[in-house]
């Protein structure tokens, strides 16, 4: 238990990432007033929360030679900004003065406390921590599949068996990687049904950018008939800002926003490939179809274990702001 590190390099900060499972970062400056107001509520959490080696709380002076860096690295444009890393990878972004939020997140982050004392790795999951990810999160970008609205997904050609559209975006880690899968009866993955394609329609509960798409896919490596083993995903068709699911005629006839091939070395040891995006077409997006053309084989099905999204989720009401402007100046 420690009052929160302030930061002078970039070097400093990215060994306290090295260092600590869990670090937590208030970028503020001297002339902010929303800074000011929260900085104690901050050093409350920060002398309950910090752990030596798993919970680091720490201050970033956007205006202080050498720490002003790290903001710039991160993208800090508001002030105050608290960024949440979870080993290395930024987990959580709260813009603004907004103790509420910032209690949200550091209830979450409590939890994930006690499992990182507990010496449990980051790939456990479970709906009250942080989500599994089977790759690293592109550098500035923070997983946004919580902006998902579930009511709205729709998936079709499914095969029934291994149906639940939800089920793509579980924040466990998937059965096909635990080392007790032989034990899970329940089926946490989706396999097309009567071919390799599949339509995927995911509607958002604010305008997001997104930066990445992360797909897990591990169909099995039994010597099975190759006709009954499930495909990796191929060829991907993206199309945002549709009111509704496409059908798969009207899918193959319209100009997708972007078409991806995932070859082989793109997916990495957990069986996820990182789909980085033609990012100034995915600005302002609301809805996302993906649509699965076709498989990476001779097989007759698609198989997709996780989906994660990654980018920036809307934007919140500010408190306070970067540029020195009204009676902030003379505080």
């Amino acid at each position: 238990m420690a009052k929160p590190i302030e930061i002078t390099s970039v070097e400093q900060f990215n060994e306290f990432l090295k260092s600590s499972r869990i670090v937590v970062a208030d970028f503020y400056a001297t002339w902010c007033g929303p800074c000011k107001q929260i900085a104690p509520f901050y050093e409350q959490l920060s002398n309950s929360l910090s752990r030596p080696k798993v919970a680091t709380f720490v201050k970033v002076n956007t205006e202080a030679e050498g720490a002003k860096a790290v903001a710039a690295e991160y993208r800090v444009t508001h002030l105050p900004t608290f960024i949440v890393f979870r080993d290395g990878s930024v987990v959580e972004r709260v813009k603004g003065a907004n103790p509420k939020e910032l209690q949200t997140i550091v209830e979450t982050l409590s939890h994930n406390i006690e499992h990182a004392t507990q010496g449990e790795g980051s790939g456990s999951g479970g709906s009250g921590g942080i989500a599994w990810r089977g790759a690293d999160l592109p550098r500035g970008y923070i997983d946004i599949s919580d902006t998902i609205d579930v009511r709205g997904l729709e998936l079709l050609n499914a095969d029934e068996s291994h149906f639940s559209v939800r089920t793509l975006f579980n924040k466990s880690k998937p059965s096909a990687l635990s080392k007790d899968k032989a034990e899970s009866s329940e089926k946490d993955w989706v396999e097309s049904d009567t071919d390799e394609q599949l339509l995927l329609y995911t509607p958002f509960n604010s305008a997001i950018k997104l930066h990445t798409i992360q797909i897990t896919s591990l169909p099995p490596t039994d010597d099975e008939d190759d006709d009954d083993v499930p495909m990796r995903p191929r060829t991907l068709k993206l199309f945002t800002n549709r009111p509704h699911n496409l059908g798969f005629d009207e899918a193959d006839d319209i100009d997708p926003t972007q078409t991806i091939e995932i070859g082989e070395n793109d997916w990495n040891s957990n069986g996820t490939a990182s789909l980085g995006l033609r990012f100034v077409r995915f600005q302002n997006i609301t809805s996302l179809v993906i649509f699965v053309v076709d498989g990476d084989g001779d097989g007759e099905k698609v198989r997709i274990d996780r989906i994660r999204f990654i980018g920036e989720s809307g934007e919140k009401r500010e408190m306070g702001k970067l540029e020195k402007i009204g009676d902030q100046q003379g505080e």
